[in-house]
């Protein structure tokens, strides 16, 4: 347990950080979910739509240090790379 003023501190702004980046984590989990989702459904345009909204949610991750660079750049090449593969699909 945290005794001293500094460690009571750290703890609870570890506390708030936690809640923050956890909410932080559900939301680029909803915009992947939502991409997922369109390119299940086979539409082309609502995968496209869907992607280009999640990609800033994707970077603000990175920037706000709840998920790795690569990380993130590995999602966004797998993801646009299926979207694409939808268009060729339909064509």
């Amino acid at each position: 347990m945290a005794n001293s003023p500094q460690s009571k501190k750290r703890a609870r702004q570890s506390e708030t950080r936690f809640d923050v980046n956890k909410a932080r984590r559900s939301r680029i989990r909803t915009f992947l979910r939502k991409v997922e989702e369109a390119l299940a459904s086979g539409n082309q345009e609502t995968a496209a739509e869907a992607l280009r909204l999640a990609q800033p949610e994707l970077a603000r991750g990175v920037t706000k240090g709840v998920l790795h660079k690569n990380t993130v750049a590995r999602k966004m090449s797998r993801l646009s790379s299926r979207v694409k593969s939808l268009s060729a699909v339909a064509a």
